[in-house]
């Protein structure tokens, strides 16, 4: 095996194509839950070395919620947004 094989990434094989139905929402409610939870924590205690526990934990909190909301409601978004585009 070699690190430059297409099918590997950092010597870990690849998922397969069907997996991105999970890996979007996964990667994107994990950035976004990252982004609020900081933004509401550091409104709540100040920009200080004191708020990065409670930014961690609140963070974990806010992801294991906002996973599964972001798997359910994303096929409910795409429709919607189906009726504000053209279709081709």
């Amino acid at each position: 095996m070699s690190f430059q094989d297409r099918n590997y990434i950092l010597g870990i094989p690849k998922l397969p194509a069907r997996a991105m139905i999970f890996l979007v929402p996964f990667f994107l409610s994990f950035v976004m839950s990252g982004i609020v939870s900081f933004i509401s924590t550091v409104k709540a205690l100040g920009l200080t070395l004191m708020m990065v526990s409670p930014w961690i934990s609140s963070w974990g909190l806010s992801w294991m919620i906002a996973f599964p909301t972001v798997l359910f409601v994303l096929p409910f978004a795409r429709k919607l947004s189906l009726l504000f585009v053209k279709s081709t």
